[in-house]
């Protein structure tokens, strides 16, 4: 049996139609081809093409901006701004839960506070995942973001202008000893209770964000004292500012004289002596094992038990 002359009509007139579409499309392929063509990466496996030859099929190069966001986070005036460190509501109920922390401490019970009195239901900080170690880095951020403030109140309008240049070398590390201070000064309301954040951050679920915390304030005080360094001492400063900031942190929950002179004291002496022992260590494990071991036998002299 022989097929109908009209299905097949109507086929060939779809046909004609389709190929004048494709025609009308046809000026926005060289775009599409130089687009293609501007990749710098491939990836995935070869695949052979109607002419026999052989393509990688490759992906198109990120847009400019994105490519901005995928950069590290180091201090940079053409690095875009970093998303805030809590939503809204974690925002709401930890500002509040915070003012709650010299009476409660770094507890669940600080964080219920501070959600009944924001207006939220007493089961509210459920929704935070870190439970009490979230108000801790809610502690640790804000300090951290609060330097830049007053390390401009602290020389003069150019503390928020991050590396110079033309400091030197012993201006700068006057700046490092004022900024760390300062830092240090921000716990002195909450001192009575930073033992028992100190034993948090010790659990190892959250030794990773306490670590990267402490990273990102040694950063960010050699960065407001204007340290311009793009050497590998750029790995070692920080390292060690870390190291002796962790320590003087340490002895300064221990410490009862006034204003914390001892605090002061035991900073400025574990810096003068990165300043001079620093020379000698080349390699940065030695140089964290001598400011670490320093650390620690201050602290066990005081009674600390580590």
């Amino acid at each position: 049996m022989r097929p109908s002359p009209i299905p097949l009509r109507r086929a060939a007139r779809q046909i004609l139609s389709s190929s004048s579409t494709i025609r009308a499309a046809a000026p926005a392929l060289p775009t599409a081809r130089r687009s293609l063509n501007t990749s710098t990466s491939t990836t995935g496996s070869d695949c052979t093409c109607g002419n026999g030859s052989s393509r990688r099929p490759q992906i198109q190069q990120l847009p400019k901006q994105q490519q901005h966001q995928q950069r590290s986070s180091y201090h940079s005036y053409d690095h875009p701004s970093s998303p805030a460190a809590f939503t809204p509501v974690e925002e709401s109920i930890l500002s509040v839960a915070y003012q709650h922390v010299p009476s409660h401490g770094f507890t669940s019970s600080a964080l219920a506070a501070g959600a009944r009195d924001a207006g939220y239901l007493d089961i509210s900080p459920t929704i935070l995942p870190e439970g009490a170690f979230t108000l801790i880095r809610y502690h640790l951020v804000k300090q951290r973001e609060g330097l830049a403030a007053r390390a401009s109140d602290l020389f003069g309008g150019e503390g928020h202008v991050g590396a110079r240049p033309g400091l030197s070398e012993r201006e700068i590390k006057a700046r490092v000893e004022a900024v760390t201070w300062e830092r240090l000064l921000a716990n002195a309301q909450v001192i009575g209770r930073w033992q028992e954040a100190l034993a948090i951050m010790a659990q190892p679920s959250y030794v990773p964000p306490s670590l990267k915390e402490l990273a990102l304030l040694s950063d960010e005080i050699l960065f407001l004292a204007g340290d311009s360094s793009v050497d590998p001492s750029w790995y070692t400063k920080r390292a060690s500012l870390s190291t002796i900031y962790a320590a003087a942190e340490l002895f300064m929950t221990n410490d009862h004289s006034p204003e914390f002179m001892d605090t002061r004291a035991f900073l400025n002496r574990r810096l003068r002596e990165v300043n001079e022992v620093g020379g000698v260590f080349r390699n940065l494990r030695e140089w964290v094992g001598f400011t670490a071991t320093a650390g620690v036998n201050v602290l066990r002299s005081k009674g600390v038990r580590i």
